[in-house]
């Protein structure tokens, strides 16, 4: 195909609501242009950006796809973000390495949650972005463009201004009007647009909206305004330039209707794109730092070819025949087989081919210039958020941020034969999903896998067993509970055996009496003299810790107290380091019988963000956990309320914030403290322990 040069690319993350049509436009745009030659459809599993086997049986976008269309001598890059709110962050990467956003909004529905969403993503990402909106799904039942133009303004602002505004409504949508060039077109079942006079019906508020778009132009600058003011209009290439320029500086977002099902539309946005969106040089200079540490000098990059070439890798697809690195070069040019040098893991690169990406299919070209989106296959050590560039002029793109994790589950291989292809599987699918951890609590012991939801957690599950043919359980993850003592008592631990021949002997006198929250273990030998030779006094503390780490009443560690060794006896033959331990196990079994042991939680902060109309149940919801409220901010619409919850009541958090605030709402959490469990609490814990077999009957000594 073509190598297209800078001036010539677009790049758009196509960002929206779950079920808004953003799949399908793509499909539609694909085949209108004639990429494809067949329109895909997302039921049935043909739309070019679904590639995943979960993205087709589940019938949603999981990650991000790039395609490309060629028109009007342009080459417009798209990149099909997920919509609904388990996978919205992956469209993180998308909105970074895209000069613009086409937002997708459905007709019948009007602004989706997740659509404010993305609106608040494109403004973050080191620059706020230019935005386009099409209005889709017009073709359908209750399909209405006034409420949804009206929704799009109450929502983000006036700016938001029709450039084509619909002919017909529902089945009967078949064209658009041109308030730009004062045109109309009808289209046929191709998707090919003829002109047709304008509709008689409704031409007042077609006149109406061109005027408003001529005055929405005209306030984008001063020179225009004055010349508006002047003349009562603008001449054309005041308005077609001044269109371009306001929409570069985010004061005009033009409005389009469309029908990625019958097509009517989607020839003229792609016009408008081409015209009006910017090109990777219109952004200016690239801002970055000298290597990936994040306190180096910053350094900015223009986007052009005369620069060296530099690139960031926004996302990695694992294949069966290898890895798949799709990259925007951000400057310079990329040419086949070049070597390059990874800022972030030090080492040396060598490029092979270079591709431009439609969905699964990779398309080779000779060379990519700056602002492009491509893809190379088998680099050894790239991975999403790594930065290549000539090793001679260094840089490193700031990499794309994600949420915390919002919900656990542990996890375990169903056989020893998914235990063996377990850690290799989930390696590979951490590569391709940034928002997923996984990592071995080294508390409780088990393997957890956290993600978004647990629908995000449930498509990894499917992927390892339809992928990698590795079936695995989950289960909630184990709260980390510990123990302490509330009383300080001294206890004398006795160890005697014999047993025909050499006995046993350890007697060992201590003092136990806890410690402030968080003061861990301290052990003080406070004899002075003989009574215990000093060889054996390490003794009574190993026999002590080993001891506590098996807990007192649930199995769970012994924390914060400490023991003062302050007296024993020993027998010159019979004494050794084993008798002092097992003085020291016997000395912890007797201290526990009388220092009133206690169950410990761990105790969260805990941030949930969410507007405003939501805070009285947010905060009703928080205190049914046992939560305390510690405060609330403000953050643009949004509220924040502060608050400390046990662990255990946090753990099917998610579902419930998201019921109360229908999607809206996040939330962190991170450990803050622990603090002593109810008692009715703590006697469920303790009788569940014993079930589960944690408390163990002491063995013989």
């Amino acid at each position: 195909m073509k190598v297209y040069m800078t001036q010539e690319i677009r790049n758009l993350g196509i960002v929206g609501h779950g079920d808004a049509g953003k799949t399908s436009l793509v499909a539609a745009m694909l085949f209108v242009t004639g990429a494809t030659n067949r329109l895909g459809r997302v039921d049935e599993g043909t739309a070019p950006t679904d590639c995943d086997d979960e993205e087709i049986a589940r019938k949603i976008s999981l990650n991000i796809t790039p395609a490309y269309i060629e028109h009007k001598g342009c080459k417009i890059n798209v990149i099909d973000t997920p919509g609904y709110a388990s996978f919205i962050a992956n469209a993180r990467p998308a909105l970074r390495v895209c000069e613009a956003a086409l937002f997708v909004v459905d007709a019948v529905n009007g602004v989706g949650v997740q659509t404010e969403k993305a609106w608040e993503m494109a403004d973050e990402l080191n620059r706020p972005r230019p935005r386009f909106i099409v209005v889709n799904k017009l073709d359908k039942e209750r399909a209405d463009f006034g409420a949804t133009l009206k929704s799009l303004r109450d929502t983000f602002g006036k700016k938001c201004v029709p450039l084509t505004l619909p002919i017909g409504s529902e089945k009967n949508f078949r064209g658009v009007v041109d308030v730009i060039h004062m045109k109309a077109y009808e289209f046929d079942a191709a998707g090919k647009a003829k002109e047709i006079p304008i509709p008689s019906d409704g031409r007042g508020y077609i006149d109406e909206t061109h005027e408003a778009l001529i005055e929405a132009v005209a306030e984008s600058d001063d020179t225009l305004m004055e010349h508006f003011f002047d003349s009562g209009t603008l001449k054309d290439d005041e308005f077609i330039g001044g269109m371009k320029k306001a929409i570069l500086n985010r004061t005009l977002t033009p409005v389009f209707a469309a029908s990625s099902v019958n097509l009517a539309g989607i020839s003229s946005l792609l016009d408008a794109i081409a015209d009006y969106a910017p090109n990777p040089a219109d952004i200016g200079k690239v801002k970055a730092h000298a290597d990936f540490d994040p306190s180096s000098p910053e350094l900015e990059r223009a986007v052009t070819d005369s620069e060296t070439a530099s690139g960031y890798v926004f996302r990695t697809v694992v294949e069966n025949f290898g890895k798949i690195t799709m990259i925007k070069v951000w400057s310079g040019v990329f040419k086949s087989d070049a070597n390059m040098f990874n800022v972030n893991k030090s080492s040396q690169e060598r490029l092979g081919p270079v591709h431009v990406i439609l969905g699964k299919n990779l398309e080779k070209i000779t060379e990519a210039h700056a602002g492009d989106i491509i893809a190379v296959t088998k680099l050894k050590d790239t991975v999403s958020g790594d930065t290549l560039c000539d090793k001679a002029a260094s840089i490193c793109y700031d990499h794309v941020s994600f949420p915390e994790p919002a919900i656990s589950f542990a996890i375990e291989p169903k056989s020893r034969v998914d235990e063996d292809k377990l850690s290799g599987a989930i390696h590979k699918i951490l590569e391709e999903d940034l928002l997923l951890h996984y990592h071995r609590n080294d508390e409780t012991k088990e393997f957890e896998l956290s993600g978004s939801s647990q629908q995000h957690i449930e498509t990894v599950v499917s992927k390892l067993k339809n992928r990698y043919h590795v079936e695995v359980t989950l289960h909630q993850p184990k709260v980390p509970y510990r123990e302490t003592i509330k009383a300080r008592v001294e206890v004398q631990g006795r160890h005697k055996k014999q047993t025909g021949g050499r006995g046993q002997f350890g007697d060992c006198k201590c003092i136990f009496e806890p410690l402030p929250r968080g003061g861990g273990f301290e052990f003080k030998d406070k004899i002075f003299g003989g009574a215990i030779p000093q060889q054996w006094r390490p003794a009574v503390e190993k026999g002590i810790k080993d001891t506590a780490v098996r807990g007192a009443i649930a199995g769970y560690p012994l924390v914060d107290f400490k023991v003062e060794l302050i007296d024993g006896s020993f027998h010159p033959v019979d004494s050794d380091d084993l008798s002092f331990q097992l003085a020291g196990r016997k000395a912890f079994k007797t201290m526990i019988e009388k220092a009133n042991p206690v169950l410990l939680e761990p105790v969260m902060n805990v941030e949930v963000a969410a507007p405003q109309e939501f805070s009285g149940d947010i905060m009703g919801d928080l205190n049914s956990r046992r939560g305390r409220i510690q405060g609330m901010d403000s953050k643009g619409t949004m509220q924040v309320i502060k608050a400390q919850v046990p662990m255990s009541e946090m753990l099917t958090y998610p579902q419930t914030l998201n019921s109360i605030t229908s999607a809206r709402g996040t939330y962190h959490m991170e450990l803050s403290h622990y603090d002593e469990v109810p008692m009715h609490i703590s006697q469920k814990i303790v009788q569940q322990a014993i079930a589960e077999g944690r408390v163990r009957k002491e063995e013989e000594d």
